[in-house]
C-alpha cells in the first residue's frame, strides 16, 4: 500500500492512498489511527489529496546515503568503484517534501541533481544479518540527493555538499509492496530527461547496505536509506523543476528557487 503523510489545519497524519492522480475525483486519504511504523487501523474518514498538504513520507532522525552505487555515475565523475560502500549522513534539516522549493545556497555555484530509490525503515534494528534485512523495511520512496558539486570537490566531508537545509527531497510517499530489485528510475528537469537507470544496475543491493549500515549504527523507525544515483546526473538552476520517477512508487517533483542565506 502506499501511506503518504500530510498536514491539514495545523495537524499532522498519515493516510493511506487510494486512488490515481489519472483518476477523475484523483487520489484520497484513507486516514489511520497512529502512524504505520506499529500496527494500526483504517479510519474510514477520507480525504481528498488536493485538499492536504504532503509532506515529507517520514521525517527520519537521519539520512544514511550511499555513494557510488552506480558504477556508470562513479565513472562519469572520473571516481573508481570504491571496494566498500562510500557512506555518508544527511541530517534530518535537509528533507523536504514533494512540491517543496530546493533552495539554491548561497556558497555553491554548481547544483546538482541524484534521483534516488529511498528505503524506509520500519522497526529499530541494529547488526541486522542479510536474511532478514527486509524484515526491517517499511517501504520505498523517491528520493534527490541535491548536491552541491563544486563544494563536494573541494571539501573532504561532504556534509555541507550534501546536507544542507533542503538537499534531500522525499516523497511523494512510502511503497510497502514494491519488490525494488529492477525498477527503473528516471529524473527529469523542466520535462527533459537526464536520466534513467534502473536498480538492478546498482553495484550492492539493499540487503548488503543495511547489513553494511547496521554493523557501524542503530537505524530507527522512519530513518531513511538513499541507494545510490544512476549516471546522468547534472546542473540545476534557479527556476527549474526537477522531478524524480520510480516504477511502481510515483513521482518526486520540486522547484529550485533563490535563496539568499
Amino acid at each position: 500500500m502506499r501511506i503518504a503523510r500530510f498536514s491539514l489545519d495545523g495537524t499532522v497524519g498519515f493516510g493511506v492512498v487510494e486512488g490515481e492522480p489519472s483518476t477523475p475525483e484523483g487520489p484520497v486519504l484513507d486516514i489511520i489511527k497512529g502512524h504505520p511504523f506499529a500496527e494500526f487501523e483504517r479510519t474510514g474518514q477520507k480525504l481528498p489529496m488536493s485538499k492536504v498538504r504532503i509532506l515529507p513520507p517520514t521525517l527520519p532522525n537521519k539520512v544514511v546515503a550511499i555513494g557510488r552505487n552506480y558504477a556508470e555515475h562513479a565513472k562519469e565523475l572520473g571516481n573508481e568503484v570504491p571496494e566498500l560502500p562510500v557512506t555518508f549522513l544527511k541530517p534530518s534539516t535537509s528533507v523536504i517534501g514533494p512540491n517543496d522549493p530546493i533552495g539554491y545556497p548561497s556558497f555553491s555555484n554548481e547544483l546538482h541533481h541524484e534521483a534516488e530509490l529511498a528505503v524506509v525503515i520500519g522497526r529499530l534494528c541494529k547488526d541486522v544479518p542479510r536474511e532478514r534485512a527486509k524484515d526491517v523495511i517499511l517501504g520505498y520512496t523517491c528520493a534527490n540527493d541535491i548536491t552541491a558539486r563544486d563544494v563536494q570537490r573541494t571539501e573532504n566531508q561532504w556534509a555541507r555538499a550534501k546536507g544542507f537545509d533542503g538537499s534531500c527531497p522525499l516523497g511523494p510517499w512510502t511503497e510497502t509492496e514494491l519488490d525494488p530489485a529492477d525498477v527503473g528510475i528516471m529524473c527529469t528537469v523542466n520535462g527533459e530527461q537526464r536520466q534513467l537507470g534502473r536498480t538492478s544496475e546498482m553495484i550492492r543491493p539493499i540487503e548488503d547496505l543495511i547489513v553494511h549500515i547496521t554493523q557501524a549504527m542503530t537505524l530507527l523507525p522512519g530513518d531513511v536509506i538513499l541507494t545510490g544515483t544512476p549516471a546522468g546526473v547534472g546542473p540545476l538552476n534557479v527556476g527549474d523543476e526537477v522531478a524524480v520517477t520510480i516504477e511502481g512508487i510515483g513521482t518526486l517533483t520540486n522547484k529550485v528557487i533563490k535563496r539568499d542565506y
